[in-house]
């Protein structure tokens, strides 16, 4: 072994008390940094769950047109006309081509069509307002899986029943509605139907378990007096829903109507993803931070201690980097120590709290067991012990053994 490697690690094995408290602050530290992180992961994860529960990476609909303002300015006439919202049918012209084409784009995983509209459910003197999807319910379910959150009845009920709906929890508790119950549902254009209910869902959502129902797509078209080929909105999902953005300005130029992706559709739920993340971040980073200060207090007290023997080293040759040589690994090795067992530490909290089971919709405790989190705390942990160690290792070979060995 190299002389200098083998006086640290000498150091390191005679000075066991002061490598397990520098190398204890590092784990300790790591281990917060690491936890805190796959929270913050976790709980993104979950946000996103909850997003893509009943939103698709791109959404195209028609969007309000506005009156074009008039104004004309001449030496006998001034007119100005305000802008106002045009009305005009939200409905998509020839939406099954323009289905056709989104399906055709090579980063489409999935597209469907859907028809929304406002409704009021009905039974005895009790109204409650909700909105209902019309919807392939098969093909809605591929892309949404909300298979999961049926409580109760099937989906497949739904699609061979065109006078069938599947409703929120929320809704049958209020109604006091079960499985195969009936429900006059009417809409805002004056039709009314009784429909039988087939299928109950939880989705943890409360604004959709009390308002939220799905019914056949031709049901919906009968409910706002329109034929088959009304649609209201087109649902697609990309390859990567993060840059879905992207996708939305490539997908764009194929058609007039708007396009728009999950970012902007809940850019403040995001906005609020991103300042958790930052503030977890900086609180973890600086607890690692005071870790990888402890082994810089330890590594400058020991070269206190031993300015002695670093004027003898400097004195019978050994040069200044290998005084710095010797203080640094001594710094990654309790860093070393320090590190995997922060990284142990961290997968067993984890671990821990991921099999803790928060009951309903939320399931078991949102925390994410994220690798490359993992290397990239290992990475962090021993860049900072490597900068902790070198500062006083360059303090320690900067010693004038002449004057030292004088005092």
């Amino acid at each position: 072994m190299n002389i200098d490697y083998d006086i640290a690690l000498t150091h390191i094995i005679t000075r066991k008390k002061q490598t397990l408290i520098a190398s204890l602050g590092v784990t300790i530290g790591l281990a917060i940094y690491l936890f805190m992180n796959s929270l913050s992961a976790g709980f993104t994860k979950y946000s996103r769950d909850e997003i893509f529960k009943n939103n698709a990476h791109l959404k195209v609909f028609k969007d309000d047109e506005y009156c074009k303002p008039l104004n004309k300015d001449t030496s006998t006439l001034n007119i100005i006309v305000n802008p106002q919202i045009t009305t005009t049918t939200k409905n998509i012209i020839n939406p099954n081509n323009l289905l056709t084409q989104i399906k055709q784009q090579n980063f489409i995983t999935n597209a469907i069509a859907q028809v929304d509209l406002t409704v009021f459910y009905n039974m005895g003197k009790t109204q409650i307002k909700g909105s209902s999807s019309g919807v392939n319910i098969l093909e809605y379910n591929a892309m949404f899986n909300n298979e999961k959150y049926l409580v109760g009845g099937s989906l497949s009920t739904l699609q061979s029943n065109l006078n069938g709906i599947i409703i929120g929890k929320g809704i049958a508790e209020k109604l006091s509605l079960k499985l195969n119950s009936n429900v006059t549902v009417s809409s805002s254009y004056g039709v009314v139907k009784v429909l039988r209910v087939v299928g109950i869902f939880e989705s943890g959502n409360g604004f959709n378990d009390n308002s939220k129902s799905y019914i056949n797509i031709a049901t919906a078209q009968q409910f706002l007096k329109e034929g088959p080929a009304y649609i209201t909105t087109i649902y697609a999902n990309t390859l990567n829903a993060d840059i879905a953005d992207t996708y939305a300005q490539q997908l764009q130029p194929i058609t007039n109507y708007k396009v728009e992706d999950w970012k902007t559709t809940n850019a403040d739920l995001l906005a609020g993803d991103k300042t958790r993340n930052a503030m977890m971040g900086a609180i973890s980073l600086s607890i690692l931070f005071i870790a990888a200060f402890g082994i810089y207090n330890i590594l400058s007290s020991t070269i206190v201690q031993k300015i002695n023997d670093i004027a003898i080293l400097k004195a019978i040759g050994f040069s200044g980097k290998d005084v710095i040589r010797i203080f640094v690994s001594e710094a990654l090795i309790m860093g070393l120590i320090g590190t995997l067992f922060g990284l142990v530490f961290a997968s067993v909290l984890i671990t821990l709290m991921a099999n803790i089971y928060m009951g309903g919709p939320v399931g078991y405790f949102p925390i994410y067991f994220k690798a490359d989190l993992f290397i990239q705390s290992f990475i962090l942990g021993m860049l900072l012990t490597l900068f902790a160690g070198y500062f006083p290792a360059r303090k320690a070979a900067n010693v004038d053994p002449v004057s030292i060995l004088r005092k």
